[in-house]
């Protein structure tokens, strides 16, 4: 199945990163986030690509056309450096197709910008690049499928590390109370789509208001409710979260047994 990745957006920006740097290449230990999705993606066996780019979209055009494996993986130098040796080479590949779909765009008006590359596709999936999870993706798609549904959203549970105030209506406090999540659900960011899904998106509209309301009404979206790790990263303290994670090596998102080095890539011309 091809994979779309929202990655064009101007985002939410983290302290400590420059306006140079694009959401999805800030760093999560020595790759940039963008990548280890891309990574947990080809551990189900999808490694075809669609980035939609904008902001700065130089910058993540130049890792790719530039990217040297041996800079991240261990490997054997010979020759006086001329000869590379990767030491546990994956078998897999990637495809990317690299699409300028403009600075301003939405969501929704990306994936209408890369309608072509997906329309002969039983399922795509979506993602908007800046989270990270360990979502039984076979599970999802196989529960996605037989639904007969035309689209699907993970929904996870909110990090919430406020407390509420209880407040008298005369303005007097009754106390603080930590905040309950048992009935909250939110948007995860990663989604199946059916291509009929373009049936039901305007143009200019953002994917998940407008359109969603449409499938909402003709009873077409359903929800994948996910108990386990979920972390979007739209703080520092986000960030330093999935840091922490690869130091320890503890990586969620990785499949038991899959290979921590890079994958090589093939650059799709469209």
């Amino acid at each position: 199945m091809k994979v779309v990745l929202f990655c064009g957006g101007l985002g939410t920006r983290i302290r400590e990163y420059p306006e140079s740097i694009p959401k999805p290449m800030i760093p999560i230990g020595n790759q940039p986030i963008l990548w280890h999705l891309m990574d947990y993606y080809s551990q189900y066996g999808h490694s075809d690509f669609i980035l939609c780019t904008g902001y700065k979209a130089n910058v993540i055009k130049d890792f790719f056309l530039n990217y040297r494996p041996q800079a991240y993986a261990d490997c054997v130098v010979s020759a006086y450096g001329t000869k590379v040796e990767l030491l546990g080479e994956p078998e897999q590949d990637w495809r990317i197709a690299l699409i300028d779909t403009g600075i301003w765009r939405n969501i929704g008006e990306r994936l209408l910008a890369v309608r072509e590359h997906v329309r002969d596709e039983e399922i795509f999936l979506a993602n908007y690049s800046d989270g990270l999870s360990d979502v039984d993706l076979d599970e999802m798609i196989r529960t996605f499928r037989s639904s007969g549904k035309l689209a699907c959203f993970l929904a996870v549970r909110p990090h919430l590390s406020f407390h509420f105030a209880d407040i008298t209506p005369d303005g007097t406090m009754k106390g603080f109370r930590t905040a309950d999540r048992s009935d909250l659900w939110i948007n995860g960011g990663f989604f199946l789509f059916r291509p009929e899904i373009f049936d039901f998106i305007r143009s200019g509209e953002e994917l998940v208001q407008e359109p969603f309301a449409r499938l909402i009404e003709a009873n077409a979206l359903m929800a994948y409710k996910h108990e386990g790790f979920w972390r979007a990263m739209d703080t520092l303290k986000d960030r330093q979260v999935l840091e922490d994670l690869v130091e320890a090596g503890t990586m969620p998102w990785r499949l038991a047994g899959a290979h921590a080095g890079p994958s090589p890539v093939t650059l799709a011309r469209s």
